[in-house]
Formats: C-alpha cells, structure tokens, sequence
C-alpha cells in the first residue's frame, strides 16, 4: 500500500517509536548521537529526544524517536527491539502510545526542513527552485519624509514579498509558493552596513517562506517496492499572488511518473509543535 509522506511535521503514533532501558553511563547527548546514527538507516528522522528516566525507574535514560514516514518506524521498531544496537544490554521498543486532550492540524514544515525531505526523497540534484519575483514593499523614503514627526520611529520597516516555484523536472511538477517578510528598523541603527545585512536578512526570510510555502502543497507517494510518485495539491489563494503569464507554465496535476527512491543531503527558522505526546514506560 502507498504512503503520503507531507511535508509537514509529522504527527501520530505510527510514526513515533519509544526506545527504553538505555544504559546510565553514557550522557544524554552521546545517547543521542548514537541512536540517531542506529535508526536513521531505516529512514529519515524529524527527531530524536532522550530523556532521564523517573525516580521510580531508577537511573537510566528513555528515548522519543520520530520519522517522517509510519513504514521507516515499523521497520525499526521489528529490527531493533530487544537488540543491544550500541550497548551491552538490550533495548526495548514500541511504536508511541498518544494521548491528546485536543486534535491539533499538522503543522507545516520550516525551509530547511523541507529541503531536507526533499533532498531525501528526491535526491539532491532532484528538485530546485525559480524565483519569480522578489518585490521590495518598504515605505518610500518621501513617504516617510511627509509622516507626523511625532510618528513614532518603530514603524519604519524593511518588507519583502517573493515569488516562486519548486521544481521537480523528473515528475514534471512545478508548485508556487508565496511568502512575506518584515523587519523592523532601530533608527538608533544608523550607517549603510546594518541597512544592508537587514535587507539581505529580510530578503532571505520571505524566500525560506516562499519555499516552505510551495512545498506544502505536495506529497510525496511512497510506495512498497521503495519508487516514488509526487501528488500536487492546489491551492486557489495563490493564484491571486501570481500574473496570469506566471500561471500559464504551472502544471496542476495529482501524480506523476515513478522513479526509485533517492537520498541526498541538505535556511533558518525553527519548528515549533504545541502538540506533546504522552509516553508511559512499561513496568516489567
């Protein structure tokens, strides 16, 4: 059977192993480092969190892994449970048990984590993007000059809005994507320099949103025999932010050509998930 990997971050317990009885020697941050290395050779993980274990456990670490895809962490879980893997005891391993008070929607994916699911399935050199417009929406300096001087200065701000479109040539697929961004001036902060790392600064913001953006709009089909396929899913508020003549190169599509499964490698804004899961440690 299919699955639909989105680019988003992944939520429920098919996709969340709880890893328990890890040794005391080693830090939290070498355990860490070690299970990342062990069950990112099943697929690619959003997360790996190692926590101390409770009074009542005694001394010793437990473990919150999460992949993007529920097939990567059945995979891991038949393989490496009741396995030593990187110590001298073995390890215990369940897909997560959840429990949430409130369903909360799947929150979409930063930038950089986009790319970085990109570049896994589709390969590194698999996808790209085209930058349609990158429009500059700060205030004109005349119209500043013709503001109440008692205005306070905090309004005066840099605002870029782009443009553009992710590209996977091998599916023929193109998906727009639109973003903006603001930053605000310190007028305290005079002198050409500081103008110019705000603007490149401000400028790089709207264009990581753009992308994230347009990638939201697709899902990556992943099928048993490891190929992969690309479902694109419109969204008609975009149209409003694009030209007729931008639109006429768009392809709209649900899914494209097979091709195997490929991995690559890797912007900078930070995932922010008000959704906690719950994970009780069995008692032998």
């Amino acid at each position: 059977m299919a699955e639909l990997v989105p680019f988003a971050v992944p939520t429920g317990s098919d996709k969340t192993l709880l890893v328990w009885e890890l040794s005391s020697g080693p830090t939290a941050e070498a355990l860490q480092h070690s299970l990342f290395t062990v069950f990112s050779q099943f697929g690619l993980l959003y997360s790996v969190r190692v926590f101390p274990n409770a009074a009542v456990a005694g001394p010793g670490f437990y473990a919150i892994v999460k992949f993007y895809s529920a097939r990567d962490a059945h995979r891991a879980q038949k393989a490496c449970d009741q396995k030593q893997l990187f110590q001298k005891s073995p390890v215990k391993i369940r897909l997560g048990t959840q429990h949430k008070a409130v369903q909360h929607n799947a929150l979409a994916l930063n930038s950089s984590r986009c790319q970085e699911l990109a570049n896994y399935y589709f390969g590194f050199n698999g996808w790209s993007k085209r930058i349609i417009k990158l429009q500059d929406l700060s205030d004109p300096e005349e119209e500043r000059e013709n503001e109440d001087i008692v205005a306070p200065l905090q309004r005066q701000s840099l605002k870029f809005f782009c443009a553009l479109e992710v590209v996977l040539p091998s599916y023929e697929c193109r998906s727009p994507g639109v973003g903006m961004a603001e930053e605000p001036l310190d007028n305290l902060e005079e002198g050409p320099l500081s103008l110019l790392i705000k603007r490149k600064k401000t400028q790089k913001l709207a264009i990581q949103k753009a992308m994230a953006d347009a990638f939201q709009k697709l899902q990556i089909v992943v099928l048993e025999s490891g190929k992969i396929a690309v479902a694109y899913r419109c969204c008609e508020e975009i149209t409003d932010a694009r030209t007729e003549e931008e639109l006429q190169d768009l392809i709209q599509v649900s899914c494209f050509s097979w091709k195997p499964c490929g991995q690559g490698e890797e912007e900078c804004l930070s995932d922010f998930s008000f959704e906690e899961e719950e994970f009780t440690v069995p008692l032998d």
